[in-house]
């Protein structure tokens, strides 16, 4: 078999494998026109208006879990705490911090009479997950429209809460889904990160618009507290270190549940990760929530790379044999031509900036490096929520 396999080159003219590399790479341009068009191009193009004059403006409230995050708190809480909206709580798990979490959190309190907050006493011989924290969170709050950030998050505008009430009254909306932004820092490393950031969220919105919606961020989430109740919670991934946001959207979430906001104004802003080493820690305990998506969302997130990669395989095979040349810059081109201008319309739409341009070059090097990363993942058991 493999003397045949080998000799299989051999068989075929030169014009036959031409034939078959130009077939290939034409079958992974339209694979790519597919997803670009079908799915990024949907939330690059979306309509971004706020939430403008509104009627309904249910009682909600925030919850926030953090462990040692005094610094963040001191510094963003606030921004959560004054959000133009007539009435809401915020709600704090202080999850087994050693820092001075409890200061930080008492102060405010003094200034904010709708702070609340709720203390996880750390135990020796006990490690929990996030999800605890969450689940105190969600039994202490007192209303049933529940909004999610972290500690490490500000709100991009006053107007955010509003956002989060004009999505929870469209029709049969369950799950509220946010884009959860980073702040703009010198660097190849937060260019990248946000580049990544902006990109999943092209992919989580756009295929929630096709009707096929398999994630949230947990800095910008919102369900109703009776969903969460009413579907088990965190059922069947309670036990996993991660996944408290994606997880259980991807379980509950359906193509008519789930409502979008696309504002500015409904934006989340965080700290990025000063370090590659701090980055890859966090990128990793995030992948291995993928292990554990619906089959048919774990087909569709790999296919797009995959033929990504293949795409660039077959266009330099094919240069290098001097194949067809003229036929493949041209077909480059026109791949090029639609990314760049999606690309950019995302970047206004995300509010990135000119982050399209440097987008541009990441391509060929985000599929490999999160490949490197799910794979060392898997092999990496010991994982912690913070």
């Amino acid at each position: 078999i493999l003397l045949r396999t080998i000799s299989i080159p051999m068989i075929l003219s030169t014009d036959t494998t031409h034939i078959i590399l130009l077939a290939l790479l034409v079958a992974m341009l339209i694979i790519q026109a597919w997803y670009w068009i079908g799915y990024y191009g949907r939330a690059a193009f979306a309509k971004t208006t706020g939430a403008g004059a509104q009627t309904s403006l249910p009682p909600l409230s925030v919850i926030i879990c953090a462990r040692n995050e005094a610094e963040n708190l001191s510094r963003f809480l606030p921004d959560v705490l004054k959000q133009d909206y007539p009435s809401f709580e915020v709600v704090v798990v202080n999850d087994c911090s050693e820092d001075n979490t409890f200061d930080v959190l008492g102060s405010l309190m003094k200034q904010f009479p709708h702070l609340k907050v709720s203390m996880i006493q750390k135990d020796p011989g006990f490690t929990h997950a996030k999800k605890l924290a969450m689940l105190i969170g969600i039994k202490a709050a007192k209303n049933d429209l529940l909004v999610f950030t972290d500690a490490d998050c500000k709100p991009a505008s006053p107007n955010w809460l509003r956002e989060v009430a004009a999505a929870s009254a469209r029709e049969k909306t369950d799950i509220i889904l946010g884009y959860g932004a980073y702040m703009p820092e010198a660097g190849l490393l937060n260019s990248y990160i946000r580049y990544e950031t902006m990109f999943t969220a092209m992919q989580y919105f756009g295929m929630t618009m096709a009707g096929k919606p398999y994630m949230g961020v947990g800095r910008n989430l919102a369900y109703r507290r009776t969903f969460f109740f009413a579907n088990g919670g965190f059922g069947p991934h309670n036990h996993i270190m991660s996944g408290d946001d994606d997880l259980f959207v991807n379980r509950t979430s359906t193509p008519d549940n789930c409502s979008l906001m696309l504002s500015q104004e409904s934006f989340t802003l965080s700290v990025a990760r000063k370090t590659i080493g701090d980055w890859v820690k966090q990128k990793r305990r995030h992948l291995t929530a993928s292990n554990y998506y619906r089959t048919g969302d774990k087909f569709r997130l790999f296919l797009e790379p995959f033929s990504r990669v293949a795409w660039y395989g077959l266009a330099i095979t094919m240069l290098i044999l001097a194949a067809s040349w003229p036929l493949v810059l041209f077909l480059i081109l026109i791949r090029f031509i639609m990314r760049a201008v999606i690309l950019r319309k995302a970047a206004g739409t995300f509010n990135e900036g000119h982050l399209w341009i440097v987008s541009l070059f990441f391509d060929i090097l985000a599929p490999l490096l999160t490949a490197f990363l799910y794979l060392s993942s898997r092999r990496n058991k010991k994982d912690t929520w913070k």
